[in-house]
């Protein structure tokens, strides 16, 4: 397989390169092809998802993402990762939340946010009126991405054991945008009859995740929300250093860590490789490698729980000795 690598800013190029280990001890055989994103490729070229970079994306398979930086106050940058998703209409970004053999982690977890991720308040409509006094941003919500978002979280649930989806807005309040989504995802959950559907109001969900996260099983949501209740949920399952996401489209697929590209500690090997490797697992899962994906997964799995991990998690290792961990696993 083709596989396009976007290492990126700060921590991202190590933990690309661990996954990347991780991904060759499985056994895949893929071609890599190094491109540029983030600040670093900003300051190089004068963009920050610049258009060889799109190139190499379409080229490929499926790209493989580290983070990037995205500073504020800096006039004229875009996020390349809001660029990279609306270019290629990477609308369902997949984020798994599952209990592992870790004192970090809450028993009996498994759920998956999805999260509508080229509109809502991300969709870069933003001006500035009253002389810089008063700064507007659109909020813009489509029964088009609406469907689509809410069919694609209907048949991940109807693919697994509690098939169950729920549905979270805010339509109380944002009566226009969140009632034409809530209204659109209930008219499509219903076309599926062997689900259980409920609806939650987003800051209610946000109370519940935390008092009866093992009662959720897929949870659906519009861009910003899914931002926020994911971040939160991974809080229960281990927190940042193992929170993997992937963004899927008909065209390109994007996998990556969901956190940041933290530099206070870039090039010092403390960064935790484990959330970019679950992550390629999510990969081998999207290219038809599910045998190899469970095998990188029971990996982690087994470093976890015999301690073989970064400070983070209570560990005494390196970047690389986590890596290994999951590589001598392999």
């Amino acid at each position: 397989m083709r596989l396009c690598v976007l290492g990126g800013d700060g921590i991202g190029p190590e933990v690309t390169a661990a996954a990347l280990e991780v991904l060759q001890a499985s056994g895949l055989e893929f071609t890599p092809e190094a491109a540029q994103i983030g600040f670093g490729a900003y300051e190089q070229t004068g963009q920050s998802f610049p258009d060889a970079t799109a190139a190499a994306i379409e080229r490929a398979d499926a790209a493989l993402l580290g983070a990037v930086t995205t500073p504020p106050g800096i006039k004229g940058y875009r996020s390349p990762i809001l660029q990279m998703r609306q270019r290629f209409a990477l609308y369902a970004n997949l984020r798994p939340c599952l209990s592992l053999p870790h004192e970090s982690c809450r028993p009996g977890i498994d759920l998956v946010i999805v999260r509508e991720n080229t509109e809502g308040l991300y969709s870069g409509r933003e001006r500035v009126e009253d002389g810089g006094d008063t700064a507007i941003t659109e909020r813009v919500i489509t029964r088009a991405a609406s469907e689509r978002i809410v069919r694609f979280a209907c048949e991940r649930a109807r693919g697994r054991l509690a098939r169950k989806v729920t549905i979270v807005h805010k339509a109380n309040v944002l009566r226009e945008s969140d009632g034409l989504f809530r209204r659109v995802a209930l008219e499509v959950a219903h076309g599926y009859p062997g689900l259980e559907v409920e609806e939650l109001i987003v800051d209610a969900c946000a109370m519940h995740l935390l008092k009866r996260p093992t009662d959720f099983d897929v949870i659906v949501t519009t861009n910003l929300f899914g931002d926020i209740l994911s971040d939160e949920a991974c809080m229960l399952v281990g927190g940042l250093g193992l929170a993997c996401s992937a963004n899927l489209g008909e065209s390109a697929a994007v996998f990556e860590p969901v956190h940041g590209s933290a530099p206070d500690i870039a090039g010092q090997g403390k960064a935790n490789p484990l959330a970019a490797i679950r992550s390629a697992a999510l990969l081998l899962d999207h290219v038809g490698e599910a045998e190899r994906a469970e095998r990188v997964r029971a990996a982690v799995a087994g470093a976890l729980e015999a301690g073989e991990v970064t400070p983070d998690l209570g560990g005494a290792l390196d970047t690389a000795g986590a890596t290994q961990a999951v590589v001598s696993r392999l």
